[in-house]
């Protein structure tokens, strides 16, 4: 991870979901992400005072614009404002990209198994997007547990991505994922398909048991947890 902060403009903001948003940044000098990356963002305040929050990127590669999207907490400190009155032309600071353990590269040929829980599709869907663009032929299955899909990022363009099934589990009507889910909508263990799963804390755990208890190498699997505020 680079220690340098980049000054990021706001290009767009766009309400994706009734709580979140999703932000374009333009970010002059910025070296790149792979697929699965996140970055620190910075703000500070007219008095002086600064908070910083990290941020799964939904874009990847060497463009200087940088796409995040960011779910509203009732009592963040830093979401509200990103969600609800951010505008053009604002600026903050962004640092990274970090992280190279949660990423995926189009070199990876073995089968790919993402497992999003709300707003844990943003960095599985720079994922989906690097394997699109780069043509590659490794099988590629999207499993997305959300409260319903007006709760769910990207979903127009998930929906249509050629090469990936995705599989929608809304959970204001289905229920939570489960062992019957896992069984029926991912790939199955004895394919030995790198797993990555993202969402909030009890997501990831109960995901991560559920494939382990259906004979994925935990090893395989592969975390990411959400939660700034």
């Amino acid at each position: 991870m680079s220690a340098t902060w980049y000054t990021a403009t706001v290009a767009d903001s766009r309400r994706a979901t009734p709580d979140g948003a999703l932000l374009t940044l333009h970010v002059p000098g910025w070296p790149g992400s792979l697929a699965g990356q996140h970055v620190d963002v910075r703000l500070t305040a007219e008095d002086g005072y600064q908070a910083v929050r990290s941020y799964s990127l939904a874009s990847y590669g060497p463009a200087q614009q940088v796409e995040l999207a960011v779910d509203r907490l009732p009592d963040g400190e830093v979401s509200p404002y990103l969600v609800d009155d951010v505008r053009p032309g604002d600026q903050m600071e962004i640092r990274g990209p970090i992280g190279g353990y949660f990423v995926w590269r189009p070199t990876q040929s073995e089968a790919v198994q993402l497992i999003a829980g709300g707003s844990g599709v943003v960095p599985l869907t720079a994922m989906v997007r690097a394997h699109r663009d780069s043509g590659s032929t490794a099988q590629m299955r999207l499993f997305y547990s959300v409260r319903t899909r007006e709760h769910a990022y990207f979903a127009d363009e998930l929906a249509a991505t050629d090469g990936v099934q995705v599989h929608w589990q809304y959970t204001a009507t289905a229920g939570r994922i489960n062992a019957a889910a896992v069984a029926a909508h991912t790939i199955g263990a004895p394919l030995r398909p790198s797993v990555y799963v993202c969402g909030s804390t009890g997501f990831v755990e109960r995901a991560a048991s559920l494939l382990v208890s259906a004979g994925h190498d935990p090893m395989r699997i592969r975390t990411e947890r959400y939660g700034g505020t």
